[in-house]
């Protein structure tokens, strides 16, 4: 750049303080670009203009590049509710866990508002964990899947709890899922009886 203004001010000689100016400032805007910085209270040590200082990046700044988003939806994704019934009646660990055989009666903000029915599922995935419920109505069998975390569930009642042992406190399935249900009606009917026989 600068040969070529040079170039231009041979040629017409009175461009030559205007020239001048713009070589002057040139040489002044680089020089203090290229220059290094010295360091405080020391003389020998400097510092490259180069040198690109990193901040480390906050908490949101890895969120929102996608570095523990899962962690961050699952703790405030639920609930308090929603979170109750994940941490007691669908934790693998609690003592107070459903177990598939239990029937449930589920309140839910629109229709239909009330569905009983006798759990034959759960899949556990955090806040995507649902429940499947079967019931018999008119001869026909309904299955509905219902989220845990959904903000149309009002409320769960556990009308009968499949436990370890027989009688009030029920017989345990070995089963983790009781899809065979739907091929043998006779069973659902034998668990409905028995659930009549302990409210009494």
């Amino acid at each position: 750049m600068a040969t070529a203004l040079l170039t231009k001010a041979l040629r017409r000689p009175t461009c030559l303080p205007s020239i001048g100016r713009t070589l002057a400032t040139a040489s002044s805007s680089t020089s203090s670009a290229t220059l290094p910085q010295t360091i405080p209270f020391v003389q020998n040590a400097t510092i490259s203009p180069s040198a690109i200082v990193i901040q480390p990046p906050t908490r949101m700044d890895r969120i929102l590049k996608g570095k523990g988003l899962m962690a961050h939806i699952n703790q405030t994704l639920p609930s308090p509710q929603a979170k109750s019934l994940l941490d007691t009646l669908f934790n693998r660990s609690h003592p107070d866990r459903l177990l598939p055989g239990s029937v449930l009666s589920v309140t839910m903000q629109h229709a239909p508002t009330n569905f009983s029915g006798v759990l034959i599922g759960v899949r556990h995935k955090g806040p995507d964990t649902s429940f499947t419920l079967r019931n018999i109505i008119q001869r026909t069998g309904v299955e509905m899947t219902f989220m845990v975390c959904s903000p149309a569930l009002k409320d769960i009642k556990v009308v009968h709890r499949a436990g370890g042992g027989g009688g009030r406190q029920g017989r345990r399935i070995r089963r983790a899922k009781l899809f065979y249900l739907r091929d043998q009606p006779a069973k659902m009917t034998a668990i409905s009886t028995s659930i009549k026989r302990t409210q009494r």
